[in-house]
């Protein structure tokens, strides 16, 4: 799920909702793992691969452009 997906679920602000992922990626501990699938520039296909902020990037660092894919987030396994 998105950021903005999350926050329309549980009904708090999608700002809101960095700091409680980065909560639960914290809290799973064996009962399943948290995981991030990261933004892509949908102008040249960078990947930010190595972000570990909760949050959609606002612009490529390679072309500068500002249409990137936003972040996806879940729990796997349990």
């Amino acid at each position: 799920m998105t950021a903005k997906d999350i926050s329309r679920e549980v009904g708090i602000k999608e700002k809101e909702v960095g700091a409680h992922l980065a909560h639960i990626a914290r809290s799973l501990h064996g009962s399943g793992r948290f995981v991030m699938e990261p933004s892509m520039c949908l102008n040249c296909g960078f990947i930010f691969k190595k972000r570990e902020r909760m949050r959609t990037p606002g612009r490529c660092p390679k072309c500068r452009s500002e249409e990137i894919s936003e972040t996806r987030y879940g729990v796997k396994g349990g």
